[in-house]
């Protein structure tokens, strides 16, 4: 395609590739970003850098890519083409009235293992057979702005954007062990997560009763196993801990480390029909799972054993110091 002057017109899929190899740094790190392979991108900077009569944009080190003068005069251009088109497509999508298609849903661990666990032919909220659900587990929320995902589930809604938030329920979680398991080791997250509010916690039991780490894991899957396999006692959240006949908690829920959780979305993509198929989805499990994700399930009690439990008085000390949230 060309321009009346018979300059080649800039191909925005180009200019896509400029911004994520300026965000990301490498040609492989924004290709991962975009889905693409690194040829495809080297190529496509290629063209883009060309359009411009050829001046490289970045500054290649050892390091990785870094733009240059060249770059950076570009680089609020191409920001503002890159918000007119995203808002085209979230506007576009918004207008389809199919009820199928896929659905990129943002989610931290907890409610990966939540949604993945209701996507099964038993679940009480079945989806649309049309509609695949695209679940992404990350610590950052997705930026929807830029379709990073088409909505997110997150305990800590932002506090800016053109976003509409819902709060959907409120996950609660307690201290697990093996059933029958001794001793008072604990299994938590690794030094580098020590500023989570659940690792704080655990800290805090530590200096209150004692006790020694088994095991530091960077994840909620790992910590269960170890759990599960008697290494010691964690945080779970009670509708997995509650769920496994080989735990048994240590202690009652406890609203320290409850999280509440809220969806997001953009406010040009919360009517599409798949978009909002997948939150009426997300909010009805919510509300039909309500029992087992607040802790309250028929013959579910403390264990007998309470030496490796934590004192109630000690919880109560902790809870007038301020909530926290689980990550």
């Amino acid at each position: 395609m060309a321009n009346t002057n018979g300059s080649a017109a800039i191909d925005w899929d180009d200019a896509r590739v400029f911004l994520a190899v300026a965000r990301h740094g490498s040609l492989r790190a924004a290709g991962r970003a975009l889905g693409l392979s690194q040829p495809t991108i080297g190529r496509r900077l290629a063209a883009f850098e060309a359009a411009f009569g050829g001046p490289a944009l970045f500054d290649r080190l050892p390091e990785g890519l870094r733009l240059n003068a060249a770059g950076e005069a570009l680089l609020g251009a191409a920001e503002q083409l890159e918000s007119a088109a995203l808002s085209l497509e979230r506007r576009r999508a918004a207008a389809s009235p199919a009820l199928s298609g896929t659905v990129r849903v943002s989610v931290g661990e907890w409610a990966a293992r939540f949604l993945a666990g209701n996507l099964g032919p038993g679940s009480a909220r079945p989806l649309p057979s049309g509609i695949t659900v695209e679940l992404v587990e990350s610590r950052e929320t997705a930026n929807l702005a830029r379709r990073e995902a088409d909505l997110a589930v997150r305990h800590h809604p932002p506090e800016g954007g053109d976003l509409y938030i819902a709060k959907l329920g409120t996950f609660a979680a307690c201290v697990y062990r093996r059933a029958g398991a001794d001793g008072d080791a604990w299994v938590t997250y690794t030094e580098e997560q020590a500023h989570y509010p659940t690792s704080q916690w655990v800290q805090q039991q530590l200096r209150a009763a004692g006790g020694s780490i088994a095991l530091r894991a960077s994840n909620m899957p790992m910590q269960l196993a170890a759990i599960r396999a008697g290494a010691g006692q964690g945080i779970l959240p009670c509708f997995v801990g509650d769920a496994d006949p080989l735990l048994e908690r240590a202690m009652p829920p406890s609203p320290e480390i409850a999280a509440d959780y809220w969806v997001i979305v953009h406010r040009d993509l919360r009517r599409a029909a798949c978009v909002r198929a997948v939150i009426d989805w997300i909010q009805g499990l919510f509300g039909s799972e309500r029992a087992a994700l607040a802790g309250i399930r028929p013959g579910v009690v403390a264990a007998a054993k309470t030496k490796n439990r934590v004192p109630q008085r000690q919880i109560e000390e902790h809870a007038k110091r301020g909530n926290a949230r689980v990550v």
